[in-house]
């Protein structure tokens, strides 16, 4: 009898782990979906799973709704459409389409029951372009790591954040379309991860450039809480710069207006039955645009984002959770076309002067421009600065008032054959894994054993936070991280890794600026006269 009963406990605890199986076949709350199969590292794939209603039709510039339920076993071997770009000539990695709200999940886990960390990637590209698709952001080499990895797309563009006061009549306030794609996706991971063997009440989200700005922007949002329990922002924080400033509610509304002006309509509903390429192409029209300044992207509408993320941060308004944060050595790389002029010095601090004025003392101490080799240096530095690096270490500086909360800073300088320059977005092959052709030196060398090591090491920080808000892992062999205090506790995430004590003044100054209100507006005005002379 006794034996009896030991063989019957045997076979409910093996129906209990054969039902808890994870296989390439998933069974979600809106149907099932064929993932592929595992691949020789064990990780399981799943794509082009949507998270939202297609945004197409009447549901154009309205807030995501729940994805319709499916019958039989969706294919999820292959990525979903990439949302429409609103800049000419993007790179694109899957084809453009208006139904594009999906999402993609890998994972390693054995088990449903297994409750790994999840990381949860969003894209940059100034809110304009960008793809969940795009090879350098796949989410199979870090998943090795014993974490989940999720990607997803988000509305971009003036189909993501357009505002007209007739949309405000159908329900909450627009203009943030694509921020509300992105608290859809983090509340579909809530319901759905458990399946894929994650862990709900255990998500980091992590994001470069727009992707970061979304993060310190989502971290004030009423919106986004308790979605995320940690994060990773990499150059960028608040989308609050020269380039890319948060607009009022008002002034994202005359810029709808202006757009239905120049597409000669005049109502929401001829709006919707233009094609998206003849509204973009309007649209951009309207927008100077450079990578990180354009007529559509955030704003403050008081609803997804109540006030400006930066003054949410210095007040103290912003979640509660562990974040790591950096920037990289050469952050102005790609945005120097929209530096000040600096053909000579002269140049250079006439056109200080004409930004700074009565601070323009100060500045010169800091961005010194007395031959034609400092101007040139110092416009660098500023374009760097104002873009990304100093709103970046804001937010890590504020958020660090905080004191029960850690914060880990890193300042990016690696380089190699593969990886020439520690420019924008340098990091990402790194962080991510995919080691993918160099495209900012695209005649740059595969990489090497160095880099494959270096990525190693960053993924392991990486994913060491991502599982215990923590980088540091003394098994794993890596330079001790500590956390942030002030201008020490820096980690130099270079050719040789270690702390380092980062000069601030420069950030400083340009925060005590824009708190005065000089900056962004003075930058703004000082762009408009630029481009109408």
């Amino acid at each position: 009898m006794e034996l009896f009963r030991s063989y019957v406990v045997l076979l409910a605890i093996l129906g209990t782990t054969f039902a808890n199986k994870l296989t390439s076949v998933v069974v979600l709350g809106n149907g099932a979906v064929q993932g592929s199969l595992r691949d020789e590292n064990g990780i399981l794939a799943f794509k082009g799973i949507p998270f939202a209603e297609p945004p197409v039709g009447n549901l154009r510039w309205r807030p995501p709704y729940p994805a319709p339920p499916w019958k039989g076993i969706r294919n999820g071997t292959e990525f979903g459409s990439t949302c429409v770009s609103a800049l000419e000539g993007a790179p694109v990695t899957s084809p453009q389409n208006e139904d594009c709200l999906t999402v993609n999940v890998w994972t390693g886990a054995s088990q449903q029951d297994e409750k790994l960390p999840v990381m949860v990637w969003i894209y940059g590209g100034g809110f304009q372009y960008g793809s969940s698709a795009d090879p350098m952001y796949s989410g199979e080499i870090l998943a090795q790591e014993n974490v989940i990895v999720v990607s997803f797309n988000y509305r971009l563009g003036v189909l993501g954040f357009l505002a007209l006061a007739e949309l405000d009549l159908e329900g909450p306030p627009s203009g943030n379309f694509g921020l509300q794609d992105q608290v859809a996706a983090l509340k579909w991971v809530q319901d759905n991860i458990s399946a894929f063997g994650g862990d709900p009440n255990n998500v980091t989200v992590f994001g470069e450039s727009a992707g970061s700005h979304a993060i310190g922007i989502l971290m004030t949002s009423p919106l986004a809480q308790g979605l995320f329990h940690k994060a990773i922002l990499q150059s960028g924080a608040f989308w609050d710069t020269n380039h890319g400033s948060l607009s009022e509610f008002s002034e994202t509304r005359q810029k709808g207006l202006t757009l239905l002006k120049n597409l000669n309509v005049s109502s929401l509903r001829e709006l919707r039955a233009l094609p998206a390429q003849v509204v973009n192409s309007v649209a951009l029209w309207d927008t100077n645009f450079d990578p990180a300044a354009s007529a559509f992207s955030p704003n403050i509408d008081g609803y997804v984002v109540p006030i400006n993320p930066a003054q949410a941060f210095d007040e103290g308004r912003q979640m509660k959770i562990p974040i790591l944060i950096g920037w990289n050595e050469e952050e102005q790389y790609p945005f120097r076309p929209f530096a000040l002029p600096h053909r000579s010095a002269v140049e250079f601090r006439y056109a200080a002067e004409s930004y700074f004025v009565a601070a323009a003392r100060k500045f010169f101490s800091l961005y010194p421009a007395v031959t034609d080799d400092q101007a040139n240096i110092s416009a660098d530095a500023l374009i760097g600065d104002l873009v990304i690096r100093q709103q970046t270490w804001e937010a890590a500086d504020s958020h660090s008032q905080i004191r029960t909360l850690p914060v880990y800073v890193y300042y990016f300088t690696y380089v190699s054959a593969y990886s020439p320059i520690a420019s924008h977005g340098a990091d990402l092959v790194f962080t991510l894994g995919s080691l993918v052709p160099n495209q900012i030196v695209p005649s740059a060398p595969p990489p090497d054993g160095q880099d494959k090591l270096f990525s190693k090491k960053l993924r392991a920080y990486w994913t060491n936070f991502a599982k215990h808000g923590d980088p540091n892992d003394e098994r794993a062999g890596l330079p001790f991280w500590p956390t942030y205090v002030g201008q020490e506790h820096i980690l130099e995430l270079g050719n040789n890794i270690s702390t380092i004590e980062y000069p601030l003044h420069r950030f400083r100054f340009l925060k005590s600026l824009r708190t005065n209100g000089v900056l962004p507006r003075r930058w703004k005005q000082f762009n408009d006269s630029v481009a109408t002379e």
